[in-house]
């Protein structure tokens, strides 16, 4: 208890250090009026694109079909109209923009602190190179030899490489009976260096043309896979991994005090960074295999976020999750919207907003990141 005691007012006095958040009611409005965003945002969301709906439809819609309930409120023609567009395509398009925002947000939540490195996001371990090295090699190979290869499919063997790359980091990182920060993220840059070798040697012999453009479409990440079938795998990883990131603020604190820190508190790093970087690449695997590579969002959005509420885990977490949502919602909206009668991919719009972001943060004078 004592050791607890001590380690939750140093943690606490030190990561409150700029924070524009102090106020508990303060931080609680913050939170509700995420939630608040992230309801309207599914509305609003549902009702834009190729075909425009009208929110009040577009509402009791998704209220009926939520709940089972007949309303009324929908005239025979409109509902008949809209219901497909809305239910089978866009509102499942919405909530796995919600979930891998808030997943992506979550583990470069996770990892920057883990690694204690303001850069790091949910690829630091060379997920998205493996990844891309599964892709490649079920596009451009699986697929020509057939049987049980072939039969996996684009997405389970982009997972399989994305786990077997994070497992080949951990590996390297531990190399000597410690992982340490700083060998996790050079064994990081070594295994993405690799993969990505791999990946432009299979793409540089292939002669399938319409293979390496779908390689080209899917590194680039989207979200139009995106339907009922494919969202109860993806929701049940985040949220497991959500509620047990939201109880780990405390050893999370204690990550980006340093390791003399942990030390004095009892806290064995080691342990809990190879725990927190299985369960992130777990988690990012199972997002890059569905959604392909989106960049930027694990990076900028734990920043955006800390800049507001601090480097206290017990806000961050949270209002980071809420806010990743929000942004993807309508990153996905903007995609899917600004080319006629076509769609951007969700990466390329996540990277042209992302970088002026990060850009201005790191200028701005003021910010920091951690007890630092």
């Amino acid at each position: 208890m004592a050791i607890a005691r001590a380690q939750r007012k140093l943690t606490n006095n030190s990561l409150d250090t700029g924070s524009r958040i102090q106020n508990r009611s303060l931080f609680s409005v913050i939170v509700v009026s995420l939630l608040a965003a992230v309801g309207v945002s599914i509305i609003v969301s549902v009702s834009i694109g190729q075909v425009s709906i009208p929110f009040g439809q577009s509402f009791w819609i998704l209220v009926e079909q939520i709940t089972g309930l007949q309303t009324g409120r929908i005239p025979a023609d409109a509902n008949d109209m809209f219901l497909d567009v809305i239910w089978q395509i866009r509102f499942p398009r919405v909530l796995l923009a919600m979930i891998t925002g808030a997943g992506l947000a979550l583990c470069g939540t996770v990892m920057q602190a883990s690694v204690q490195n303001p850069l790091a996001d949910p690829f630091i371990l060379g997920i998205s190179s493996g990844a891309s090295l599964g892709a490649t090699f079920s596009i451009l190979i699986g697929f020509g030899i057939g049987g049980f290869i072939g039969e996996l499919g684009v997405a389970a063997w982009a997972f399989i490489g994305a786990l077997a790359a994070a497992i080949l980091v951990l590996g390297l990182a531990s190399i000597g009976g410690k992982t340490s920060s700083v060998k996790l993220i050079l064994a990081g840059t070594v295994i993405n260096a690799l993969c990505g070798a791999f990946s432009n040697f299979i793409v540089f012999f292939a002669k399938n043309v319409e293979g390496i453009r779908s390689i080209s479409f899917w590194t680039m990440g989207s979200l139009a896979a995106a339907e009922w079938g494919t969202l109860p795998l993806i929701t049940a990883v985040v949220l497991t991994a959500t509620l047990f990131f939201l109880f780990q603020f405390r050893v999370m604190n204690t990550m980006l005090l340093g390791e003399e820190t942990a030390l004095t508190l009892g806290i064995n790093l080691n342990h809990y960074r190879r725990l927190y970087m299985v369960i992130s690449s777990i988690v990012t695997g199972v997002l890059v295999c569905t959604c392909g590579i989106i960049g930027f969002v694990g990076l900028i959005v734990p920043h955006m976020v800390r800049s507001v509420v601090g480097s206290n885990h017990k806000r961050l977490v949270p209002v980071a999750i809420l806010f990743g949502s929000l942004f993807m919602i309508w990153t996905d909206v903007f995609a899917r919207t600004v080319i006629t009668h076509g769609e951007l991919p969700i990466g390329i719009v996540t990277s042209l907003l992302g970088a002026p972001v990060f850009m201005y943060m790191l200028i701005k004078k003021s910010y920091g990141f951690g007890g630092k």
